[in-house]
């Protein structure tokens, strides 16, 4: 085309046969620069302002997230440059140094916004899973950050072999030598990438997942799983970075189990003192009938333990013979019926109230079971609850919490006269069976 323009205007001017081609060159890049300009404001003014309006008002989630990451306007520019390099070669003769300049202009405009589009595609389809169960519990961001390095890196090489002239082949034999230096600077995208995968593989962690993982000061819940770092977002609203392969490396503890079971595990001990447990008398079985949860409980065992002693003709007369009821037996008894009959507590989960090993504190009494949600105030509440009625329900037995003597007991006693003396009381009489 460029040499038929030269005839063209040799035709018209042949005084210009010096200029000729010069002019020619200079006809034909005004041409190529002046369609580019035209295409360019036809595809921004008119067709992708129409298509993000569509795609803006559309129902569907997938149209809006094209919309919002520019995917359209950066394929457009891929596209001009490719029909720059097009009429480059329809207008100017090959060889030459313009078409030579345009060629590698045009290749490099290509390459630069083929590589933005492709960060646009993937971030259009990282928004896009957000909201698909399977793509979540997937480290999709680390492999799309991983595809983003490693079409970077591509890009990269393609773009200094246009510069040099060379061929790619030439440039990735060259990386040999360089494997160790690579392998050097790109250590955390690998082990991250690697790392993702087993995750994912493993099903061992997702975002949304709460984890602990204590050594990096991480309580939370995940925000983001990416190449190199995962996000908690602790509770207190902090933000803790976690090398995604340490949790390859390190154990970490996650919660989604206890989320997925729909129970939550109260696991709590209250001390009681040892001196307030004793047998129950006829007057604290008469009072402790009275209530419902444990009128049962009284009369099966009332009867079992007569039916043991008179079997065995036993001499109750002393305290140390036969089989008794206690206080803090028949209170363990109570918590457990209140627990069965509580209505936020799982029936079909473990539940007990079992006595743990006493000590210089006193004797500790833990409760075992699971809450009906997994919602944390909603569990702290239910908690609350069951033991604000626990503490408020002891001297109903005759039973006192253990607690270290404070600074009023002390001006208590003070006031008193001094009298520190820890009088025992006398042991009742025992409930005939």
């Amino acid at each position: 085309m460029q040499e038929q323009l030269v005839q063209w205007l040799l035709g018209l001017y042949p005084s210009l046969d010096e200029f000729a081609d010069p002019l020619a060159i200079l006809i034909v890049l005004v041409l190529i620069f002046g369609i580019s300009v035209l295409i360019h404001i036809t595809l921004h003014r008119w067709v992708l302002p129409s298509l993000e309006g569509i795609g803006g008002s559309h129902q569907h989630h997938w149209q809006k997230v094209m919309v919002g990451h520019g995917l359209f306007g950066r394929v457009a520019l891929v596209a001009q440059g490719i029909i720059v390099h097009v009429q480059a070669g329809l207008w100017l003769a090959d060889g030459t140094v313009p078409i030579e300049l345009l060629y590698t202009v045009s290749e490099l405009w290509i390459i630069f916004f083929a590589l933005m589009s492709l960060y646009s595609l993937l971030d259009t389809a990282l928004d896009g899973l957000r909201f698909n169960v399977t793509a979540r519990n997937l480290p999709i961001r680390g492999i799309f950050q991983g595809v983003k390095l490693a079409a970077s890196i591509l890009a990269g090489l393609l773009s200094v072999s246009i510069l040099i002239g060379q061929s790619p082949v030439i440039l990735l034999s060259g990386l040999g030598a360089m494997t160790a230096v690579l392998m050097l600077v790109f250590k955390d995208p690998i082990l991250g990438l690697v790392a993702g995968i087993q995750l994912s593989a493993n099903t061992m962690l997702s975002v949304g997942d709460w984890l602990e993982m204590p050594k990096y000061g991480a309580d939370g819940d995940v925000t983001d799983i990416g190449l190199t770092t995962v996000k908690v977002r602790n509770w207190d609203n902090t933000i803790t970075t976690i090398p995604t392969y340490a949790l390859i490396s390190d154990s970490f503890k996650n919660w989604r189990g206890m989320s997925e079971s729909g129970g939550r595990r109260i696991k709590r001990s209250f001390n009681l003192d040892a001196t307030s447990v004793r047998f129950l008398t006829e007057s604290d079985l008469k009072r402790l009938y009275r209530g419902q949860l444990l009128a049962p409980y009284l009369d099966d065992k009332i009867t079992e333990i007569e039916q043991f002693n008179h079997s065995r003709n036993v001499d109750l007369s002393s305290l140390v013979n036969g089989r008794r009821l206690t206080n803090l037996g028949t209170l363990r008894a109570y918590l457990t019926a209140y627990l069965r009959n509580h209505h936020d507590i799982r029936q079909d989960m473990t539940l007990m109230v079992r006595q743990l090993q006493a000590g210089p504190e006193g004797v500790p009494i833990e409760i075992y079971a699971f809450t009906n949600t997994v919602k944390w105030l909603e569990y702290e509440a239910i908690q609350a609850d069951i033991f604000d009625h626990v503490f408020a329900i002891l001297p109903e037995f005759g039973l006192r919490i253990h607690q270290t003597p404070n600074g009023y007991d002390m001006r208590m006693m003070a006031a008193q006269g001094g009298d520190t003396r820890h009088r025992i009381p006398e042991p009742p009489e025992a409930a005939n069976g």
